[in-house]
């Protein structure tokens, strides 16, 4: 399902946090983004992609949201909520008078459907269900109230029940319209999808019928009425279509904002920004299948990441705009340790390394080699690239993985063929980076070995006994502080197991929009604030 926590969690493609738009430069009406990619479905119940849930975000809507700039709690499809005493019962108050976008009323029995139907084995919800597992029972207590209840002290409790994306049980309980569920959206969200060109765009239109616009809290958001979403991948390609004036907004990276946004039609047609707040930044990784015979020794990818020259890359791509990354968080959160140094770049320790762990050259073809399961293997491994734009990053590292006799092999591969071999754990490297999820940290999706089950987001095999003991232990804490201090070991081990190499964290977000675009904020304190964008 795409709630707001799972959405953060989902596979970013790009090394930057948020996506872009598309066309139609001269209509005030219309504003133009690009989400970067192919949507691998559009169906909500399966979708685990950043650009299906980025899709999704403009349709589909949660029973509670939390406010941009405060952090705190405002209605969306639920007006009143309730908290138990002993945080274990939550009730909501659907909001009356509600529409899907097919005209049917939004009623309590949609909640229970979207609860339910994670848990159904008709629908790919692996990854979303360590989330609800907590839950006890979903009850329809009326029309227009339902209530939670759950079976233990899970301190996300009820940002999960609040944040349940809500689905319309008429349309997806249907088996009659289960080929309709790729292609058409139905929910309650401020746009409806009107049509989908694969590969090129889709085009989403103002929902007329929208509950938020005769509200207080949401009248001055999504006030456009047409959004073209495009869905380039390719750097240059991007920042062609944003100088023709076809798109009106494109996250950049350090290099892309730095070196490749110069010239006066930047200065007169489109405005840079640099920007800092509070929003959870990303981070990306190359990550190792722990199965695989070389790569299941953790001495082997230490070598790796000794190999990996970031300072580098930091200054020749990243422009110093972004900082090492040193665990599976962003070093910003409270939860990251900051006794967790960045791994240095030493290849001449890295070969010392790979010499205690039994590698050499024994047939003198440059290639360290090793008999493991009674058979010579030579030190060859392939690492999987979706984005051709990454793969300078990658180059360097090839070459300095040559030098010490390790062959790496890069592969390019479009995405959707990219998501098959991670679900079906048929790779033996990849680069990937994950967005920053949520301000609380719960690393149970991406490091609990239960989440490498089926599709699970623990794609990489991952397992270690005490990461789990601690993990289980920390999601029952409901103090902050005490949380933390328990979720900072759980960083520490896992950085310590060299399951990924890290590479980089943002420190800013960077972007730049046409100057047709009008914006209330530079920035809001957890985003910036494009749902509050309009265009001249």
């Amino acid at each position: 399902m795409g709630n707001k926590i799972q959405r953060l969690m989902v596979f970013i493609f790009l090394m930057i946090t948020f996506s872009c738009v598309p066309k139609n430069k001269k209509s005030g009406n219309t504003i133009n983004y690009n989400i970067g990619g192919e949507p691998t479905t559009l169906s909500p119940l399966s979708a685990s992609d950043a650009y299906s849930t980025n899709i999704h975000s403009y349709i589909f809507e949660n029973l509670l949201e939390r406010d941009i700039e405060t952090y705190e709690w405002k209605p969306m499809l639920a007006t009143d909520w309730s908290i138990s005493k002993d945080k274990r019962v939550f009730e909501f108050r659907i909001r009356q008078g509600v529409k899907w976008h097919d005209g049917k009323e939004l009623t309590a029995e949609d909640v229970k459907y979207s609860y339910d139907v994670i848990f159904s084995d008709d629908w790919k919800a692996v990854q979303h269900r360590p989330y609800y597992e907590s839950i006890k029972s979903v009850e329809v207590l009326d029309k227009y109230l339902i209530r939670f209840t759950v079976k233990d002290d899970y301190f996300m409790n009820f940002d999960v029940c609040a944040t349940l994306t809500i689905l319309p049980k008429h349309f997806y309980s249907n088996p009659d319209n289960k080929k309709e569920f790729g292609k058409k959206l139905i929910g309650t969200g401020a746009y409806t999808l009107s049509k989908y060109d694969k590969g090129q765009k889709l085009v989403l239109l103002q929902n007329p019928n929208w509950w938020g616009r005769s509200t207080e809290t949401e009248k001055d958001s999504n006030l456009v009425k047409k959004i073209n979403l495009r869905m380039v991948m390719e750097e240059n390609v991007y920042l062609e279509l944003l100088k023709k004036g076809d798109l009106d907004f494109q996250g950049l990276r350090p290099e892309g904002f730095i070196k490749k946004t110069v010239g006066e039609i930047w200065d007169k047609k489109i405005v840079k920004v640099k920007t800092e707040n509070k929003t959870p930044k990303g981070y990306s990784f190359i990550a190792f299948n722990l199965k695989h015979p070389i790569l299941k020794d953790r001495e082997v990818r230490k070598a790796l990441a000794m190999l990996f020259n970031r300072p580098l890359m930091l200054s020749k791509f990243e422009y110093n705009l972004s900082e090492f990354a040193t665990g599976p968080l962003y070093i910003q959160s409270d939860y990251a340790s900051q006794s967790v140094a960045p791994t240095l770049f030493d290849p001449n320790e890295a070969l010392k390394t790979l010499t205690k762990a039994g590698w050499k050259d024994s047939d003198k073809d440059g290639i360290l080699d090793k008999v493991i399961n009674g058979k010579k293997t030579k030190f060859s491994i392939t690492i999987l690239e979706p984005n051709l734009d990454i793969m300078k990053y990658l180059t360097i590292f090839k070459e300095d993985a040559s030098k010490v006799g390790v062959e790496l092999n890069l592969k390019n591969i479009e995405w959707n063929s990219f998501v098959k071999l991670l679900d079906e754990r048929n790779f033996e490297a990849v680069r990937l980076a994950w967005g920053g999820g949520g301000v609380e940290w719960d690393p149970k999706q991406i490091w609990h070995s239960s989440s490498s089950a089926g599709a699970g987001s623990n794609f990489i095999n991952y397992s270690n006994p005490e990461v789990d003991r601690l993990i289980d232990k920390a999601r029952q804490i409901h103090d902050r502080t005490l949380r933390i201090a328990e979720l900072k070991k759980v960083y520490e081990l896992i950085a310590n197991d060299y399951p990924y190499i890290w590479w980089f964290n943002q420190k800013y977000s960077l972007y730049a929009h046409s100057k047709r675009v009008i914006k209330k904020k530079e920035t809001y304190s957890y985003g910036i604030g494009q749902q509050y964008w309009t265009v001249e």
